[in-house]
């Protein structure tokens, strides 16, 4: 998942901190900041200190995180992104530059505790169709040169974000697993290469999509408390798709040479929305079972050790690329503004507490005008503009809003068009089709926003055209949908 992500995961890491583990301290989590009202970051650093998160993913160097980062007690790897991949393998002087700028300037001057660089976000997807074959491993060498000139190797390692597609098994067992035969030599030189710098492999495995991409895919497998059939694998039985792809991995490892290699598992989680299955009961399932093991140090079959496990996510982000699945945007355990969707038990009798200190824009809605018509001709245009701007994810088939009526659709609409347009005057003029309004149209698991008054925290980042691109489509599905429900 991560920034473009199709099969990724996020949230944890361990326990020492609570005293039951001594391998481990404390939860891990991804924090991407694709969207377009972010959380002010030294409110999301303060959300995670009371949540118990004492190490974080970053999806690239953030400025405005890194800094709020700074003395804070929490662990970070820092992400290059892959369009950084080709300059940064083509010269070792771009990547002495960039670990200056991104890596030592922060430790030095702002005290930030880098202890990872992930170069690369799961660069060898299928779905890339090779595009960064040729440039991540010279990235990683270069990285690694750039590390040891700036007398960091030691303090910061190297590793690469993997999604799980990068290995499989012909048997269907975990026992058959190896690595993709078109980049297994490549794969296996990453290894060395990481094996040799003391650096750990970073794998992200997502149950979810397991789920999603197959009809025929044992819903309760998916979880960790299921009640599937379990798979038998020689002498080991598995009860959950997470223990069996993770002990793939290991036993590809094995197969190469490479048993006691060290593994990360950068993301794994459950969305909350943007789909038939993701929703909030599933995320709390999931995640709270993946909680559970960590608390217990409990390893898989072929690794017993605790895992090292960063949950994907840690807050939602209305500005991500939906190319995966309208689920990409509702990965977080929190809302876009740090509240909360569900509750999860994180040891010791703690509950999830909501990010504190966020400040909204005035307490009002746009909906649709009870005067309008919703055989007005100008309806489906507006309505197609709105979510061309805005994200309307939460409107598509199985997601949290997809049962409202058509008069509840354009309202929802042309709300996350006003708010996302800051409430600017105009931005609630859709050819007189619509009205604002301080009465709340929410309705049961539909959430109608009200975004965060970016005034009063810090500049956030434009929309990118990506984004745009995204939603126009979206939009147009949307229009398609409300079409054949007879709306027009």
């Amino acid at each position: 998942m991560g920034n473009s992500c199709m099969l990724s995961f996020f949230f944890l890491c361990l326990i020492g901190g609570l005293g039951l583990v001594k391998e481990v301290k404390g939860l891990a989590c991804n924090w991407g900041t694709q969207s377009t009202h972010p959380l002010q970051p030294k409110i999301v650093v303060q959300l995670l200190k009371d949540n118990g998160f004492d190490k974080v993913k970053l999806f690239e160097a953030d400025p405005g995180a890194l800094k709020a980062l700074g003395h804070s007690g929490i662990q970070v790897m820092v992400g290059i992104p892959n369009d950084l991949l080709a300059p940064l393998a083509s010269s070792v002087q771009a990547a002495i530059n960039w670990v200056q700028q991104n890596v030592s300037d922060y430790v030095s001057r702002y005290g930030v505790d880098i202890r990872h660089v992930a170069v690369g976000n799961e660069p060898f997807l299928k779905t890339y169709k090779d595009t960064y074959l040729q440039t991540t491993f010279p990235a990683l060498q270069n990285v690694q040169a750039a590390l040891i000139k700036a007398g960091l190797a030691k303090q910061v390692k190297v590793t690469v974000p993997l999604n799980a597609d990068v290995y499989q098994t012909d048997s269907g067992l975990p026992s058959g697993g190896n690595f993709r035969s078109d980049i297994h030599d490549l794969m296996i030189s990453i290894i060395k290469f990481l094996s040799d710098n003391l650096s750990p492999l970073t794998i992200n495995i997502y149950p979810f999509l397991s789920l999603n991409a197959d009809p025929n895919f044992p819903k309760e497998y998916a979880f960790f408390n299921g009640s599937a059939a379990p798979v038998v694998d020689g002498s080991i039985t598995y009860t959950n798709v997470f223990e069996a792809n993770f002990d793939t991995l290991i036993s590809a490892l094995e197969k190469n040479g490479f048993s006691s290699m060290p593994v990360i598992i950068g993301e794994v989680g459950w969305p909350t929305d943007g789909d038939p299955s993701a929703n909030a009961e599933n995320a709390q399932r999931f995640n709270q079972g993946l909680l559970n093991r960590i608390f217990q140090g409990q390893g898989t079959p072929k690794r017993k050790t605790p895992l090292d496990i960063y949950l994907f996510s840690l807050i939602d982000e209305d500005n991500k690329s939906i190319q995966p699945g309208n689920f990409e945007r509702h990965w977080g355990v929190f809302y876009f503004d740090g509240a909360l969707k569900y509750q999860l038990d994180t040891g010791n009798g703690k509950s999830l507490v909501p990010a504190k200190g966020v400040k909204y824009l005035a307490r009002q809605w746009c909906i649709m005008s009870p005067d309008a018509s919703l055989a007005d001709p100008n309806l489906a245009n507006s309505i197609s503009y709105a979510c061309s701007y805005a994200d309307c994810t939460s409107l598509g088939y199985g997601s949290s809003c997809s049962r409202l009526d058509a008069r509840s659709n354009a309202s929802y609409a042309y709300n996350m068009y006003y708010q996302t347009m800051d409430q600017r005057k105009g931005s609630c003029s859709f050819n007189n089709l619509s009205v604002v309004t301080n009465q709340d149209p929410s309705q049961d698991t539909c959430r109608f926003e009200i975004m965060i008054d970016l005034r009063k925290q810090e500049t956030a980042p434009r929309r990118s055209l990506a984004g745009k691109i995204q939603n126009s489509t979206m939009g147009l599905i949307l229009l398609l949908l409300l079409i054949i429900n007879g709306a027009f």
